[in-house]
């Protein structure tokens, strides 16, 4: 059971293994783009190529899906990233129980969006968890755990990327554990922290913040959904920047005090943040000195405004 791209390395690794997947549930097809189109996740289109079969209820408690589980007799349901809470008849469906791919050391960051959250509070490390679930919310008890740095200048996707193939590795030994009858039950220990679903206003810069919050903002929403800020009326997404140093004088929070070839130089909260990388709303995304040799950008101009 999984979704968005982030499960996609988990299913190909237990095809790859030689585990026997009777069937991938996934979301429903959602509209996308500016066509608004309809797409189908990306475990749908791995399912496919690998000639699984592929499940897409609108509801997860319906009694048909849960009757077509039971008619599969799974030994084991891997979950990873499938967006949907499973009611106790799934959960209590396998003989060796449901386990899930966690993209943090839990219980740090239970929750829709732990790469985000980690990346936007600066941490300096995070993981993955497999886990046996149970109904609450990324509670179970762990079997297996890895931690792995995040990078002072990565952004979100290149951690994603890292975790999704970390974690189809740990999930193919944790299974192999559980097949041998070893996987250990430990129990979540410490003080649990949550990562919710982003909201709107989790996007929106706030230059009254320090510098480093929002240089870590700006990365933990990179790629996905972006960091913004208004200019000249319109939506500013920025998408990379740099720590600038202390400002000199005291000045507004948001004031663009300096632009050069490499950035513009905005002042926050405290310390200033040099943007590289941006993107006007209904224009493409360029690096800050392309963007400035097509946009002027005034003396006295400030962000958010």
């Amino acid at each position: 059971m999984g979704t968005p791209d982030f499960a996609v390395p988990a299913l190909k690794a237990l095809v790859e293994a030689g585990h026997d997947v009777a069937a991938a549930v996934t979301q429903p097809d959602r509209p996308k783009g500016r066509g608004r189109k309809e797409t189908p996740p990306p475990v749908k289109l791995a399912a496919k190529a690998f000639g699984i079969p592929v499940f897409q209820p609108a509801k997860i408690k319906d009694p048909d899906f849960i009757e077509i589980l039971r008619g599969l007799s799974p030994e084991v349901i891997v979950v990873v990233a499938f967006g949907r809470i499973l009611p106790p008849d799934v959960l209590r469906l396998p003989a060796l129980g449901c386990i899930n791919v966690h993209a943090s050391l839990l219980p740090k960051y239970r929750g829709a969006a732990p790469i985000h959250w980690a990346v936007m509070n600066g941490e300096e490390e995070t993981g993955i968890t497999i886990m046996y679930m149970d109904e609450g919310l990324d509670t179970g008890d762990i079997i297996l755990q890895q931690a792995m740095p995040i990078g002072k200048d990565e952004n979100a996707g290149s951690v994603h990327d890292r975790l999704a193939v970390s974690g189809a590795r740990l999930l193919l030994e944790a299974l192999e554990l559980i097949e041998k009858g070893r996987a250990p039950r430990i129990p979540q220990s410490g003080n649990a922290t949550y990562a919710p679903v982003l909201k709107s206003e989790d996007e929106l810069i706030r230059w009254d913040r320090p510098a480093i919050s929002i240089y870590n903002q700006i990365r933990g929403m990179n790629p996905w959904p972006g960091a913004h800020t208004l200019f000249g009326g319109k939506t500013l997404k920025i998408w990379d920047s740099a720590l600038a140093g202390e400002a000199e004088a005291e000045f507004i929070p948001g004031l663009v005090v300096g632009g050069s070839g490499d950035g513009i130089v905005v002042a926050t909260g405290s310390g200033l943040l040099k943007i590289t990388e941006l993107q006007l709303q209904g224009a493409k995304r360029l690096k800050a000195a392309d963007f400035l040799r097509g946009t002027e950008v005034p003396h006295g101009t400030v962000l958010g405004h």
